[in-house]
């Protein structure tokens, strides 16, 4: 028999996600953004479910290149653009749209001769200053991609850094606002926090959610039920072992926990080579036979161990809920310090998964 761990993934939560996202931009296009295997989802399996998509948003050649073989005609926005010339002509065969960033991508334009048109985004740094054009070089891009007889629609696009936080978007869309304004030109504005949060402000032309689309708040402050979001994974898996201790005796490695009474433990097949945070503290919450407890001591490489010292029908074969449908993943990474964007992205190729 295989081991018991598993990762089920839900098309319907997936669209329905989307569906979340359509309400909240209204009349503006959406890329259903892909990256990262669609955030642990799969790839093709997250486009198929999100196919009502206007277009999908990803980082890899490689990827692009599956969804374009796998008869997937939506377009394609590559959120880095290309990285050296012969990227170009994948760009144009595929029809894929590159965001430029860098005066360098710019110049490889420039200087490769190549037939047909190439639709691409345009990045305006307006304060995240990660990637994007800032007020001394946006008007020279601008410029040269515009007098380029190969390139055809330029969109602006920006990326807020604190949508989800206590600075919001007002300074950075001022600042975008003030850098844009000479140029007519479609706009990209809007991440899942900023879509949430301040719709109106952010929604422009093509909005592009992320983390909303598989489930998870972007917000420490508002939960993803309470967005009305559905779990798109639930990670589960069952105990295969329990310790009964004493008062005194101590659990895992290091011997970290120590049980300052009479207690039960169950071993769950779950551990940090299955992309469970090894950085999870005692405390973290768990499902056991439907019923919430919590991780004791550290968690290893194949294994974790929970209390179950409340939950006397628990036993060896009893299923486990590590996060997902009843316990949402946002609130076992904020437990471990991190997001929930970590936890799905970290999800194990040894995880066996499950479409429902």
């Amino acid at each position: 028999m295989p081991r018991p761990i598993r990762a089920t993934i839900s098309a319907a939560a997936l669209a329905h996600n989307l569906g979340v996202a359509r309400a909240h931009a209204v009349d503006s296009r959406i890329w259903a953004v892909l990256k990262a295997n669609a955030y642990g989802h799969g790839l093709l399996r997250a486009a198929k479910a999100m196919a009502a998509a206007d277009g999908f948003a990803i980082l890899d050649f490689v990827e692009a290149l599956r969804l374009r073989s796998t008869g997937f005609e939506q377009p394609i926005l590559m959120l880095e653009g290309f990285f050296k010339t012969e990227d170009i002509e994948l760009l144009l065969r595929h029809r894929l749209m590159p965001v430029i960033h860098n005066i360098e991508q710019v110049e490889m334009l420039e200087k490769t001769p190549f037939e047909g048109k190439l639709d691409v985004y345009l990045k305006v740094n307006s304060g995240m200053n990660r990637l994007g054009f800032s007020v001394d070089n946006l008007r020279l891009a601008w410029n040269a991609l515009n007098a380029h007889a190969g390139i055809g629609s330029i969109t602006l696009m920006t990326h807020f850094a604190d949508a989800d936080g206590e600075a919001g978007v007002a300074e950075q869309l001022k600042w975008f606002d003030e850098l844009a304004q000479p140029f007519e030109a479609p706009r990209s504005l809007a991440n899942s926090a900023a879509l949430l949060r301040f719709p109106d402000e952010t929604r422009a032309d093509w909005v592009r959610p992320g983390i909303l689309l598989y489930g998870c708040s972007p917000f420490a402050f508002k939960s993803a039920a309470e967005i009305g979001l559905k779990p798109a994974m639930t990670l589960s898996s069952e105990i295969i072992g329990v310790q009964h201790l004493q008062a005194g005796e101590r659990v895992g490695y290091g011997q970290t926990y120590e049980a300052g009474q009479e207690m039960t433990i169950g071993v769950v097949a779950c551990g940090y080579a299955d992309g469970y945070p090894r950085h999870a503290p005692t405390g973290t919450p768990v499902l056991v036979a439907g019923q919430r407890t919590h991780t004791v001591g550290r968690v290893s490489m194949d294994m974790l161990c929970v209390d179950i010292s409340d939950i006397p029908e628990a036993y060896v074969g009893t299923p486990v809920t590590l996060w997902g449908e009843g316990l949402s993943c946002d609130e076992v990474a904020a437990s471990a310090g991190t997001v929930s964007y970590q936890l799905l992205c970290a999800l194990s190729s040894r995880v066996p998964v499950v479409e429902i």
